[in-house]
């Protein structure tokens, strides 16, 4: 009988896999420690720039209602219909009043101003209630509302003891918040405020951190 034949040839052994991290008690892994997330530049941005879509839509429905106007009663002139009332006055007001003449000097001065409003606004970009954000990747901004940050910083300030009500408001550049307390002695109420405010301010993550100001008090007496 001949005898079976054996598998060495083909046998293979099997690679071993190693676990870098050993489970805790628990059963549950660790997470590996992660590198801080990088800031592109200097971690400083300008503001976001508003669309101005209302400016704009009513500078252009006036330009739109005016050319056309205009461009409708030369069309008229050019087909041997008489001028409109309206630019017939207009071009004699102009050749006879002066220049020193009340109502041009308020026509002029109204000009002026729009004119001087307009080029504010495209210079400026608005948006004033944003706040832009430390930027982490080249192509991604992001920005956090006034009203958010003043709520965060609001519900950070309620966990510290001995506060009863807080009122934040919220700037640019500083972050006023007024403190109630109704018990504990205050200099310890305004030490534990400024470690607790002062991290949540930086845990916002804004490019420019607004200055904290806390003002703690008591609640006046009723009656």
């Amino acid at each position: 009988m001949s005898e079976p034949q054996g598998s060495e040839g083909t046998t293979q052994r099997l690679p071993v896999i190693e676990k870098e991290t050993d489970p805790g008690r628990d059963g549950y892994v660790p997470a590996p420690d992660h590198d801080p997330v990088p800031v592109v530049g200097d971690g400083r941005n300008g503001r976001f720039w508003s669309a101005r879509r209302v400016p704009a839509g009513i500078v252009a429905v006036l330009l739109l209602a005016g050319t056309g106007a205009l461009l409708y009663d030369v069309t008229a002139v050019r087909a041997e219909r008489p001028a409109a009332h309206w630019r017939r006055e207009l071009a004699r007001q102009l050749a006879e009043r002066p220049l020193d003449d009340t109502w041009v000097l308020v026509g002029a001065g109204i000009a002026a101003a729009l004119g001087l409003w307009l080029i504010v606004l495209a210079l400026t970009p608005g948006l004033r209630q944003v706040l832009p954000m430390r930027r982490t990747h080249a192509d991604i901004r992001a920005g956090l509302q006034r009203t958010a940050a003043a709520m965060v910083l609001r519900d950070r300030a309620m966990e510290v003891s001995g506060v009863q009500s807080v009122r934040v408001r919220t700037s640019r550049t500083k972050a006023d918040v007024r403190v109630v307390s109704h018990f504990r002695e205050l200099d310890d109420v305004r030490t534990d405020l400024d470690a607790v405010l002062g991290d949540a301010i930086t845990g916002l993550g804004l490019a420019r951190p607004p200055a904290l100001s806390v003002r703690v008090g008591r609640a006046g007496r009723k009656g």
